[in-house]
């Protein structure tokens, strides 16, 4: 199946607090509310694994779809829940890559 790769930047409205101190379970909970979502609307993808990235972009999902729709439609999901931009990228594993490369 092929692998994606997904970069988010939250918006400041999505975090719903002025308290620093009430981040982490202001994230957390956007985070289960993000993982429902995409288990009822796009249960067809697959989640790899997920990074905090420090920056440009806010988070790091790696995940398995079938198609670009399914990307596509798993990264709306995100930007709606999220208030957040999105970039979905194409990832082919180097082995892969290689083998393109001789033709194959």
């Amino acid at each position: 199946m092929p692998l994606y790769a997904l970069l988010t930047r939250l918006s400041e409205a999505s975090l719903r607090t002025e308290d620093p101190a009430e981040v982490g379970a202001a994230l957390a909970a956007l985070g289960e509310r993000v993982a429902e979502a995409l288990r009822r609307h796009v249960p067809e993808a697959r989640w790899l694994h997920s990074y905090a990235v420090l920056e440009p972009c806010d988070y790091l999902d790696v995940f398995e779809a079938p198609n670009e729709e399914v990307a596509a439609r798993a990264a709306q999901v995100i930007r709606s829940l999220g208030h957040a931009t999105t970039e979905v990228w194409t990832l082919v594993p180097w082995e892969r890559f290689r083998a393109l490369g001789r033709g194959r």
